[in-house]
Order: C-alpha cells, then structure tokens, then sequence
C-alpha cells in the first residue's frame, strides 16, 4: 500500500523567519493514488496578527482564530498523522518552512526535504514556460475551482490532491487488475484473455524444419506434463 497525504498550510505571512505563523493546516489522505476520505485539519491562533495581504487571500481575522488551538496543541497529532508518508505539496519550500519553524518552536525534529514531493516541480516539468499556480492548473485539468474566493488550507489541499494524480497520469494511472478478478464472474474473468484459443485461431507462418535429438524431444514431452495449465497442452488440444 502506498500512503501518501496532500498538504497545505494558510499563513500570516510569507515570511517563517521574520515570525509568520500558520493559521490552518489541512491534510487529505491519498492510499495507491485514491482519496480515503481521512483529514487532518486544524485553524490554528498564530498568536499575532496577519499581514493585510495575507488575510485578505484566507480571510481569517485574528478574533475568529483568537480561541482555536496553538500549533503546540496540535504538534504530536500532526506527526503521529504524518508518520513516514510521502508529503505532496505545491510550492514545498513555502510550506515546509514554516511547518518546520512550527516544529521547532515545539522542539521537535524538523521534517526532510526526503520524504516531500514538489508538484511545482513536477508542473514545471510537465508545462514548460506555462502558469503553474494551482488556479492555473486547476483550469488546465477542468478541475472545479467554485467556491475559491478565499483560499482555505483543507480546501486547496483537495484541489491539489486532484491535480496531482493528474500529473502522476490521471485517476486511472494504475491499472486495477484485482477490481477485475474480485468483480467478475469465473466465466468473465477466463475469457478476458485465452491463449490456448488464441494460437489456434493465429496464422502461423511455416518454419524450415529441422532435425532435434530424439532423446531432447522425449524430455521435452515429459516435462510439459509437469506443467499446470500448460500452453503448449491447450494449443494441442
């Protein structure tokens, strides 16, 4: 099983080292590519206010976060709920500097670079030269972007986790071969592909014949009995 959680944080401002802090967290829970539907989120009180332009882009005023939970609060349940997942983020260095600055005002390990996957990155890799916002990418994949007046943590987390398998190769990236053998019937599932009737039904072209050893031949015929569901026996047939 592959875990991986989708993650975005809002903020009072751009800058971790001038003192800004996060004012929510959202997480989205991704097993083998597929949303589970599991969420971690949180408002979080920065303890100070934010700037006009950062308020502006989450709308959240420091009297609505004045009574939610500070990021120590929250501090072991992120990192229980992070455990050794991949971490996929838009824009990573942003976000991981401040969930660091976060962990280490709580004196905890800082998270690595290692376990994070940039979906700036991999856009700019994909859209050479193109707008790689998340809006922008939103718009290149028809995903739904109602309601994003003012961005929100959980929010631009599920939009990301949307663009992010689309980048990866879309939903059906992975081809579900157990939802085939778990979902059709014994009769469905023999017929998706038989061999035996295949090479009967094929054109074979004519070889030059040659001669083999006869003893060779013998425990070749010999061993093919050995064989379960042998090829050779259903062409034979």
């Amino acid at each position: 099983m592959i875990r991986e959680l989708v993650l975005d944080t809002e903020t009072t401002g751009l800058d971790s080292g001038d003192g800004h802090r996060i004012v929510e967290i959202g997480i989205v829970e991704l097993e083998n590519h597929v949303p589970t539907g599991k969420e971690f989120h949180y408002y979080l009180n920065p303890e100070r206010e934010s700037d006009k332009g950062a308020q502006k882009v989450h709308g959240l005023s420091r009297e609505f976060l004045s009574n939610k939970p500070k990021f120590s609060d929250i501090a072991e349940e992120f990192i229980n709920f992070i455990s050794d997942s991949k971490i996929i983020i838009h824009n990573a260095s942003f976000d991981l500097g401040f969930i660091n600055a976060e962990l280490t005002r709580c004196n905890i390990d800082e998270l690595s670079e290692n376990i994070v996957i940039d979906t700036l990155i991999l856009a700019k890799k994909k859209f050479i030269g193109q707008s790689v916002s998340l809006d922008s990418l939103c718009r290149k994949y028809n995903i739904n972007l109602t309601g994003r007046d003012t961005h929100g943590a959980l929010k631009d987390a599920k939009l990301l986790a949307s663009v992010y398998l689309e980048l990866i190769g879309g939903r059906q990236s992975r081809l579900d071969l157990d939802n085939v053998k778990n979902n059709s019937s014994s009769e469905e599932r023999d017929n998706l592909f038989n061999v035996g009737e295949y090479y009967q039904k094929k054109n074979l072209k004519k070889t030059k014949q040659s001669k083999i050893n006869e003893d060779d031949y013998k425990l070749h015929l010999q061993s093919i009995k050995t064989i379960k569901n042998s090829i050779w026996k259903k062409i034979s047939d």
